[in-house]
């Protein structure tokens, strides 16, 4: 396959390269046959008007208007073949850059198309061998009771990685199109901090460290899309890590923003692939000879999800070693549609819109509202409930 697209390159550039070279020639020529006609004209002109006695001298000849009139029309002829040259030229020239450009993103999307079936293969295959491989041991052997305990452990764990698989795939392509966050005040110290906890217990060989700023603002935010940033972002550091992982979580607000920092001890990632890894089922390194398990899903969804809270995320370089994934999310997320605004009322007080729904909505945006300013919506409501 890549043989024939490289083929196919080459004979593209091969066809370019020689509509340049033609043209170029018939680009001389016509400048040539248009000079020997300016020539011929400019010949017969003056014999004419020495005939007619007009002129008597070369240097009333090229005073004369008549002659002025033809030099200035062939002046004109010849901007007009180099103007049609330079366009020509400068067409092959966008479409040598169209071609390598779109063939660049084919063998992108091709390889990523192909890493992403191997990796999903695999990922696939592994849980299903150990399920089928629980269930053959358990069928064809008596096994005691603490024995038996243990191949249902193992796998409950496989259908779980399995079941997590399959959500990213979902969500993956909710993203796209249908992602729609359910945006609550939430404690992003609290959320951070019980993720930690529960990572520290997954995962015994790694050290985590907690750091949180005192009294962090709450914001307005999907619980269930930061928590999968969480757990996506912590689970890489181990994955990417050394055998024994050192994991910092790092709360702070900068410029009115909250910030986020997952630090790790692992081999980092180079300047060029930084933005790359973002992308959907990109993965650093070839699929043939990768050892990590991974789809290419995680950091792509974490993107997505910091995307939809309007905020951003980074990689930097970790001192001495690792990398630092730095989130930033706005502390003022009075970004809210009216139809996200909605959405609340509605998960929270039923479609009937009576006045103690009301009521109970702005006792529950209460927390968020203490933070908007004064003339925003939230300060409006704020404003209201303490009228009613």
């Amino acid at each position: 396959m890549n043989e024939t697209n490289s083929k196919l390159r080459y004979l593209s550039y091969g066809v370019i390269i020689y509509m340049l070279i033609a043209f170029s020639w018939w680009s001389v020529l016509l400048f040539i046959k248009n000079t020997d006609a300016f020539q011929a004209k400019r010949d017969l002109l003056k014999l004419g008007m020495i005939a007619e006695g007009v002129i008597t001298s070369d240097e009333e000849f090229y005073r004369s208007e008549r002659y002025l009139t033809l030099e200035k029309q062939y002046e004109k002829q010849e901007w007009m073949i180099l103007g049609e040259a330079a366009v020509f030229v400068l067409s092959l020239v966008i479409g040598v850059w169209l071609i390598n450009r779109g063939y660049h993103k084919e063998m992108v999307t091709a390889r990523q198309r192909r890493n992403f079936l191997l990796s999903i293969t695999h990922e696939l295959k592994s849980p299903l061998a150990s399920i089928r491989l629980v269930l053959e041991t358990l069928l064809k052997r008596e096994l005691s009771r603490e024995q038996t305990a243990k191949f249902v452990q193992n796998g409950l764990q496989d259908t779980e990685r399995l079941t997590t698989l399959v959500n990213d795939l979902l969500l993956s392509a909710k993203l796209e199109t249908a992602y729609q966050p359910q945006y609550e005040p939430l404690d992003l110290a609290d959320l951070f901090r019980e993720l930690v906890q529960k990572m520290s217990d997954t995962y015994p060989q790694a050290t985590f460290t907690f750091e949180s700023q005192p009294n962090l603002p709450p914001i307005l935010a999907d619980r269930v899309g930061l928590n999968s940033v969480g757990i996506n972002l912590l689970e890489n550091a181990v994955k990417y890590g050394p055998a024994k992982p050192r994991i910092k979580v790092s709360l702070s607000t900068v410029n009115n923003r909250l910030q986020i920092d997952i630090a790790d001890n692992g081999t980092g990632i180079p300047d060029g692939e930084k933005k790359k890894i973002f992308a959907k089922f990109y993965r650093l390194g070839n699929e043939d000879t990768r050892q990590t398990k991974g789809t290419g899903l995680g950091l792509f969804i974490v993107a997505q999800i910091i995307k939809t809270h309007r905020g951003n995320i980074v990689v930097l370089d970790n001192q001495p070693s690792g990398s630092i994934f730095r989130i930033r999310l706005p502390l003022d997320l009075w970004f809210c549609s009216i139809d996200n605004i909605y959405r609340i009322f509605v998960s929270r007080c039923g479609r009937a819109g009576k006045f103690s729904g009301a009521i109970k909505f702005l006792g529950w945006l209460e927390p968020v509202a203490q933070k908007a300013p004064a003339k925003s919506l939230f300060g409006y409501f704020l404003a209201m409930k303490k009228v009613t």
